[in-house]
């Protein structure tokens, strides 16, 4: 296992993000079909930039505002992103967020990745809760959440302006004692 791998599946590996992932990054988070839910609009290669390197030093959850950005790799293609970070209000609550490649979706590695996620984020003594929000109109990041055992604990309606409308928030959680793994 490469020293920039945190976690691996039988069809996937989290590892840390790299220099050369930006040519990868840029053809998924480019994609308006990706970026619709997101709080970003389709990356350029400017602002594909500026989020890799703020990635590439997000390797660690130990400080109080720590922070983990990891890709998703499935036979050493990088086929998506994870994330692991802790909240402002409680530094034993993280929340998690994913990207997957839509030409990779339908065939589980999105929920593969972020249970794998989970598996990193309850095997640290000081992690409680893990949550995620979504925009209401992301069925499929709904269906994942509760899929990988997450329960949904809210619906805010129009609580957030995003990109020129109001939509709503979908805000799913577990607790470290509900981890079945």
């Amino acid at each position: 296992m490469d020293t920039d791998t945190l976690a691996s599946t039988p069809r996937l590996t989290l590892r840390l993000h790299r220099e050369d992932d930006l040519e990868r990054l840029l053809a998924i988070h480019s994609r308006p079909d990706v970026s619709r839910y997101l709080l970003e609009e389709p990356w350029t290669i400017e602002s594909g930039r500026a989020q890799l390197d703020r990635r590439l030093g997000r390797t660690d959850l130990a400080e109080p505002v720590g922070a983990l950005a990891l890709v998703v790799e499935q036979e050493g293609r990088l086929i998506g992103t994870v994330a692991l970070w802790r909240t402002e209000s409680e530094p034993r609550t993280l929340e998690v967020g994913w990207t997957l490649d839509p030409d990779h979706g339908g065939q589980g590695f999105a929920g593969e990745a972020v249970a794998a996620a989970l598996r990193l984020a309850f095997a640290r003594d000081d992690v409680h809760r893990v949550t995620a929000q979504m925009d209401g109109r992301n069925a499929a990041s709904a269906r994942l959440a509760a899929r990988v055992g997450m329960r949904q604990e809210a619906h805010h309606r129009q609580d957030f302006w995003s990109k020129g409308e109001w939509t709503d928030t979908l805000v799913f959680a577990m607790l470290a004692d509900e981890f079945p793994g």
